[in-house]
C-alpha cells in the first residue's frame, strides 16, 4: 500500500518535471534565438536564460532522485552515485533560488522610485551589476554543492559497509546525524533568499504607493504608474508561490532531520510545481514570450483546422 502511494506521488512528479521541463526549455530556446538574430542580450534576458537552464535540469534531477527513492533505492547507497545526486541537485536548487531572488531584486531596483543616493547608484549600474550578480549566484551555488558532496561522501565512508546488503538500512538511518550541518545550512541559506524576495516587494510596494499619492492631482496616464503596477503583480504572485516553496523546502529539512522520508515525496509534489509554474507566470508576464507562445499556438490551430 505505501508502495503503491508512492508510485502515485512519483507519476505526480513525473507530470510536473516533464511539464516544467517543457516550459523553461520554451523560455530558454526563444531567448537563445534572440540572442542569435540581435547578437546581444538585455538584464531581463539574461535572468530568464540563467533561471530556465537551472530550473530544467533542476527538475530533471529531482525527478530522477524520487524515482531511484522510490523504484531502487539501494542504488542510492553505492559510492558515489547518492552523493552525486543530492550535490548536483542542491546546486541546481540553490541556482534557481538565487537567480529566482535576482529576478525580484532587478525588478525593484529597475522600476521603484527612490532619493537614496545608493539606490541611485544601483539603478545606473544595475545592467553591469546583473551578469556578475548571476555569475556569484552560480559559485556560490557550487560552493554549497561542493560542500554537500563532501559532507555525503565523509558521511558514507563511516557509515556505510557496501560489502554488506544488510547494513544499507542501518547505514541509511545513521547519515542523518551527520548532515544535520548541512539541515542547519540549508535552512539559513533558503530564510536569506527568501528574506530577498520579501525586501524586494516591500521596496516596490512602498515605491507604488509613494508614486501613487504623488500622482492622484495627476489625471493623465502615468507611464512609470504602469510600470510599478505591472512589476508588482508578477513579484507579488512569485511572492506568494515562493513562500509556499520555501515552507515545504522547510518542512521537508525537518522531516528529514525527523527520518520520516515518506513525506518528503509528498512535499515533493509541490517543490517540482513552483519552478513550471513560475515559468509559466513569467512567459504570460512577458511579451515576447508571450508572443511566441501565441504565435506558436495559432500554428497549431491551423494545422488542426486544414486536418
Amino acid at each position: 500500500n505505501v508502495t503503491s502511494c508512492a508510485a502515485a506521488v512519483v507519476a505526480v512528479i513525473t507530470l510536473e518535471a516533464f511539464a516544467g521541463m517543457w516550459i523553461n526549455a520554451f523560455i530558454v530556446s526563444v531567448i537563445c534565438m534572440a540572442w542569435v538574430k540581435k547578437k546581444i542580450l538585455n538584464s531581463n534576458e539574461k535572468i530568464l536564460l540563467f533561471l530556465g537552464c537551472s530550473r530544467f535540469w533542476y527538475l530533471c534531477i529531482a525527478w530522477l532522485y524520487d524515482l531511484l527513492s522510490v523504484f531502487y533505492p539501494n542504488s542510492l547507497y553505492v559510492h558515489p552515485t547518492f552523493q552525486l545526486v543530492v550535490a548536483i541537485q542542491i546546486f541546481l536548487n540553490y541556482s534557481n533560488l538565487w537567480v529566482s531572488a535576482s529576478l525580484c531584486v532587478f525588478y525593484c531596483i529597475k522600476i521603484a522610485n527612490f532619493s537614496n543616493s545608493f539606490f541611485i547608484y544601483l539603478k545606473v549600474k544595475i545592467d553591469m551589476i546583473i551578469p556578475w550578480l548571476l555569475l556569484g549566484s552560480m559559485l556560490f551555488s557550487l560552493v554549497v554543492g561542493i560542500l554537500v558532496y563532501d559532507i555525503t561522501a565523509k558521511a558514507f565512508c563511516k557509515n556505510l559497509n557496501n560489502t554488506c546488503q544488510g547494513s544499507i538500512r542501518k547505514a541509511s538511518t545513521s547519515l542523518e546525524a551527520h548532515f544535520l550541518p548541512m539541515y542547519f545550512l540549508n535552512g539559513v541559506l533558503f530564510a536569506t533568499s527568501f528574506m530577498a524576495v520579501i525586501s524586494s516587494a516591500l521596496l516596490l510596494l512602498f515605491s507604488l504607493w509613494r508614486h501613487k499619492r504623488n500622482m492622484q492631482t495627476n489625471a493623465m496616464k502615468d507611464l512609470s504608474m504602469d510600470a510599478h503596477i505591472k512589476a508588482m503583480k508578477s513579484i507579488l504572485s512569485f511572492l506568494v508561490m515562493y513562500s509556499i516553496n520555501f515552507v515545504f523546502l522547510i518542512l521537508t529539512l525537518m522531516y528529514s532531520i525527523w527520518g520520516k522520508n515518506y513525506m518528503k515525496f509528498i512535499f515533493n509534489v509541490f517543490l517540482c510545481a513552483f519552478p513550471g509554474f513560475h515559468s509559466l507566470i513569467l512567459i504570460c508576464s512577458n511579451p515576447k514570450l508571450e508572443k511566441s507562445v501565441l504565435k506558436i499556438l495559432s500554428c497549431v490551430k491551423c494545422k488542426v483546422c486544414r486536418k
